[in-house]
Parts: C-alpha cells; structure tokens; sequence
C-alpha cells in the first residue's frame, strides 16, 4: 500500500512503496516467576558455587516445595466439599480429591530433589519417573527409563519437574509423549529451579499452552549448552557426583 510520508527537510511530500511491519513474537508458554522471598532465597542459596551437596539438594527441596504450591494453585487441584465435625460442632470443608491423584513426572536425576519436599505440600500423588541422558557434544538427549502409564486421561493433572531447563530438547520429548499418550497441555504444569530463553523458545512452538513455573529465567547459556549464570550440573552437584 503506498503511503504519503512528509520529509522534514522539504516538506515535499515523498512516494513509498512500503509499510513498517511488526516482527512476529515467537510464541512462548505462560511463565511464572514468583516474587516471594522464600524462592529468592532458596534459589540463591543454590547459586552459591561454595555450596556443598547437603545444602544445595536442601536448598532446591525447598525451592521446589514452594514452587509446587505456586503451580497447584488457582483451581488446578481437584476438589471435594463435605463436612468434617469439629470439637465444637459442623464446619463445611474443601478437600483436594483423593480418588484423583496428581500424576508427578520426574525427569531424572536431578528433578528428584525438587520433589524432595513435595509430600508436604500435594496429599495425593503417582510418580512417574523419566530418565534421558545428554550428549555433551551434540547437546541431544536419548531416553533411557520410561515408567510413563501406557495411556493418560485428558482430565489427569500432571506435575513435570526439572531442575535446569537449558535447550528444551528434553523436556520437548518428555511433553510430546505425555501429549501422545493423551494429556491434555492445559492440565500439565512444568516446574523448574531456572530456565533459559532457548527452551523457553522450543517448549512455545510445540505447547504454547503449557504453565511453567520457574525460580528464575537467565539470560543466556554457554558454549557447552550450560544456563548461565545458573546452577551448574544440578545432578553432580545434589549427588556428590562432580
């Protein structure tokens, strides 16, 4: 479309044959940074280079428990009403249902220690564990466990947990087999310590509906495929492995 264009310096009016276009944002998953004192804290802690194995696998359980109670919230956990008698009489209560168990999927290793405290915080759970192992020169990741139920309902309620979410190469595959055994993305919510733009990117062109909820988005990773500033190898470093 041609439009008219006033030149400062002539006042001349100037033909143009184009339009400014905006670039196309890249869809991305819905990102939840909490701002509670809490996660900073415990994040930092695990930052920290210093940080023996003890304190940084009890860091990132504590990370990861309030992280879990941030991304059950806002009506995703089912529920019950009934009654319960108190000592003092009938009170109208709120159960989570027990007959709907939230279906955790682990992405081994160091996910496990997100779900270290998680017992404190969800009343009914199945674990599921995934394993995958990364090439460390070609970056991609090859499975090597999968105790994923052969079929999942729509309706399940699934908690992916990661601890570092760097390319997004294996939480992609993890996400696409759950969808292909019958998940429903709007029912799953992925949990982890920090995550990188570059998986951030690759989980919103396959699941742009997916809710993460994350410690904190760095910047950048490194030639070797680590986030930086980051926490390191999470696995080595929760297990005493480095």
């Amino acid at each position: 479309m041609r439009q008219e264009i006033e030149s400062e310096q002539t006042n001349l009016p100037l033909p143009c044959a184009f339009h400014f276009l905006t670039p196309p944002v890249p869809p991305l998953p819905q990102v939840y940074v909490p701002s509670h004192p809490l996660c900073k804290h415990w994040l930092a802690v695990a930052r920290n280079a210093a940080a023996p194995p003890p304190v940084f696998r009890s860091a990132l359980a504590e990370l990861g428990r309030n992280l879990i109670y941030e991304a059950v919230a806002q009506d995703w956990l089912p529920t019950l009403d009934g009654q319960v008698e108190t000592p003092c009489g009938t009170a109208d209560c709120t159960f989570v249902d027990p007959n709907r168990p939230v279906k955790v999927v682990p992405i081994l290793r160091a996910g496990l220690v997100l779900l270290e405290q998680a017992g404190t915080v969800l009343p009914q759970a199945e674990t599921y564990h995934v394993g995958y192992a990364r090439d460390e020169a070609t970056l991609m990741a090859t499975p090597y466990l999968n105790k994923l139920p052969a079929s999942l309902s729509p309706d399940d309620r699934i908690l992916v947990v990661d601890t570092m979410l760097a390319t997004g190469g294996t939480v992609v595959q993890v996400m696409a087999d759950l969808v292909a055994r019958g998940a429903d993305v709007g029912n799953v919510r992925l949990v982890c310590a920090v995550v990188a733009p570059p998986a951030l990117k690759a989980l919103g062109e396959r699941f742009p509906r997916l809710k993460v909820y994350a410690g904190m988005i760095d910047a950048e990773l490194d030639e070797r495929g680590y986030i930086v500033p980051g926490l390191g190898d999470a696995g080595d470093r929760a297990f005493g492995t480095l």
